[in-house]
């Protein structure tokens, strides 16, 4: 089993990606007004719980309307 100190330099990086993402989306929620599918609430919970990748994913594919 490796050892934290082995993956510490792919988990730190994977980590501020994942936190900018995230903080990216959430902004992007929050300053628009429509969406495709869903609505302000409900993107907001599935970014938040799905927080890893997932649900910032979810949201570019399915919920944000093309401008």
């Amino acid at each position: 089993m490796p050892e934290i100190k082995e993956i510490l330099p792919f988990l730190i990086p994977l980590a501020i990606v994942e936190f900018a993402l995230l903080i990216y989306t959430l902004r992007h929620i929050l300053t628009h007004r429509t969406y495709r599918h869903g609505s302000r609430a409900l993107w907001i919970i599935v970014t938040l719980v799905g927080m890893q990748f997932i649900g910032p994913i979810l949201y570019f594919l399915l919920g944000r309307e093309e401008s």
